[in-house]
């Protein structure tokens, strides 16, 4: 067993490290998801027209399902290499569709009034952010805690 800080009493934790990526992961991509549904989809499909996503009226839909479904399957830890892929390219098109020409900051402070910040558009930091987090759980799995070791434990016991 390796000797680092994650080995506390002879316990290997760093298969928890996972779990922190999918809860901030999973919920980040929820609450972006219903915050495009529970508005109405029609603002966001407007977005879509104006950037010139195709089919935006499928998409205003598609779009939140895919952020709601699949940031829910990264939260609880299962599929997550199939729940990854979908929401690795809603960032991609994101990405290349509002944010890239904003520049790589996400945060861009470009005033200051008596009442606080002022702060510019976006850029793709986050999309990258979240990408690399998505990238990371699918190389690593979604650890413990997670519903997919819960049923890789229950399979086992099963074949006993």
């Amino acid at each position: 067993m390796k000797n680092n800080i994650l080995s506390i009493a002879g316990k290997n934790y760093q298969q928890l490290a996972p779990l922190f990526l999918r809860l901030a992961v999973g919920f980040g991509f929820m609450a972006h998801g219903w915050a495009k549904l529970s508005r109405g989809t029609a603002g966001f499909e407007k977005l879509l027209v104006l950037t010139g996503v195709p089919l935006p009226h499928v998409n205003a839909y598609l779009v939140p399902a895919i952020e709601i479904l699949g940031g829910m399957a990264i939260f609880i830890g299962t599929i997550t290499v199939i729940a990854a892929i979908p929401l690795i390219g809603t960032m991609l098109v994101a990405m290349v569709t509002i944010q890239l020409k904003f520049g790589y900051s996400s945060v861009k402070t470009i005033g200051l009034t008596a009442s606080g910040p002022i702060f510019g558009p976006p850029g793709y930091e986050i999309n990258l952010l979240y990408i690399a987090a998505l990238v990371a759980l699918m190389c690593s799995g979604p650890g413990l805690l997670s519903v997919d070791q819960w049923l890789a434990g229950k399979k086992q016991n099963v074949n006993r």
